[in-house]
């Protein structure tokens, strides 16, 4: 039970769909018809809306943070669990029947939440590739990639086997896009579609 509490609980933060509830909000529609139909910011984005898109980003990192900010304090040494709870619960919400998103901007909060270093440099990482290449879904594979090896490098090795895990799940999810950048077909940021 003591393991199955914070999973839980921590997958339930994780499942609250913020782009979805914020774009019906402010009528900008049903996030789930629009663009890739997927309920992350990059996806807001789309809709025309920056604010909307960058809040709907900062509540994802948000709720990632807060998991794992809780679990430590409520059931110290199982903060790993609240990490993979947050991410599992965006990407598979159970409101949404387990179609969620990507889990990039909650891996971050969840990187950050586990060690600052870690959050830094997962930041640095997707930031850096987005600016540079405008590539949204790049940026946020390679942020996904750096976290256990952030992990690894800054004496917080301990995380980086759930970051690996939740790396190769952001991967997979991110799948359609490996794809299309192969292809080089995969939208820029900022490119009218």
């Amino acid at each position: 039970m003591n393991v199955l509490i914070p999973l839980v609980a921590a997958y339930l933060l994780g499942s609250i769909p913020f782009g979805l509830i914020l774009t019906r909000a402010t009528g900008a529609g049903d996030l789930r018809s629009i663009g890739s139909g997927n309920i992350g910011a990059t996806n807001v984005l789309r809709t025309g809306r920056k604010g909307l898109a960058a809040a709907t980003l900062l509540l994802d990192m948000a709720k990632g943070l807060l998991a794992v900010v809780l679990v430590r304090a409520l059931f110290p040494g199982l903060e790993a669990l609240g990490a993979a709870g947050a991410v599992l619960g965006h990407c598979f919400p159970v409101w949404l029947g387990f179609r969620g998103g990507k889990g990039v901007a909650t891996l971050m909060g969840v990187s950050l939440g586990l060690a600052w270093p870690i959050g830094l440099g997962y930041a640095a990482v997707w930031l850096g590739v987005l600016a540079v290449t405008r590539t949204s879904s790049l940026g946020g594979m390679l942020a996904a990639m750096s976290a256990p090896l952030v992990a690894l490098a800054t004496a917080h090795g301990d995380y980086a086997p759930v970051l690996a895990a939740l790396a190769v799940l952001v991967l997979w999810l991110h799948r359609a896009n490996i794809a299309r950048l192969r292809a080089g077909t995969e939208p820029k940021v900022g490119a009218r579609s």
